[in-house]
């Protein structure tokens, strides 16, 4: 992302954190304490609780970074102790479930079922008419690509928790399956799923936004 603050190779930056080295501290947490936070808001209650969360991680780096042994980037090694961190606060505000079944308000289809053709018309379980999905065209204006982010940010907010705890480690963070099954303690195929209807669910909202930012564009070209 433009303008992140760029941070050296690990080896070199866990050896300068062991060295006490205040400025790469206050690198590493410019770079990371975002994503962590969002991470942290997916496991407990109040915005609070979560930036607290994200200094006890910090602390917890500060006094464990000696016994890093790089098994795991330094990054996933972090993130690994906010989750363990988010959760212990989210089982104490009740607010933290578990990964292992999908919960009630996480079932049923991930696009809705009337958008496609029913059994006794032709080509059952094709798209009607009039409800394929139509091409993404974003445009260039600065005003309007902040738009979107701001429409992705506010529908990764309102997802379920572990929807939301995924697609951020997935697509957010950038980390691969196998970290976010390892972080999370979640199978494979669980994690599959939960990050496909996270993905669905976030379509949807852009597929709206979309579909009205072209309507007014198009509403202005007929002015």
């Amino acid at each position: 992302m433009a303008g992140a603050p760029q941070l050296p190779p690990d080896n070199v930056l866990v050896e300068r954190l062991r060295d006490g080295d205040e400025e790469m501290f206050a690198l590493v947490l410019d770079a990371w304490s975002g994503g962590m936070l969002r991470l942290a808001r997916s496991f407990v209650s109040t915005r609070e609780s979560a930036e607290e969360a994200v200094q006890d991680t910090w602390l917890a780096v500060i006094k464990g970074i000696g016994d890093f042994e790089g098994r795991s980037s330094l990054k996933t090694w972090v993130y690994r102790i906010l989750v363990n961190t988010a959760k212990a606060r989210g089982t104490k505000e009740s607010r933290t479930v578990p990964f292992t079944s999908l919960l009630p308000e996480e079932e049923g289809p991930t696009v809705d079922p009337a958008r496609f053709r029913g059994p006794g018309e032709p080509h059952p379980g094709h798209w009607a008419v009039g409800q394929e999905p139509r091409p993404w065209h974003i445009p260039e204006d600065h005003v309007l690509r902040g738009e979107v982010r701001g429409v992705l940010t506010e529908a990764i907010n309102e997802l379920p928790p572990r929807l939301r705890t995924v697609i951020t480690l997935r697509d957010v963070a950038g980390y691969g399956s196998e970290e976010v099954c390892t972080l999370l303690d979640i199978s494979p195929g669980n994690q599959r799923v939960l990050l496909h209807r996270a993905r669905a669910a976030l379509r949807g909202k852009l597929e709206m936004y979309l579909s009205g930012a072209r309507e007014v564009a198009e509403g202005r070209g007929r002015a």
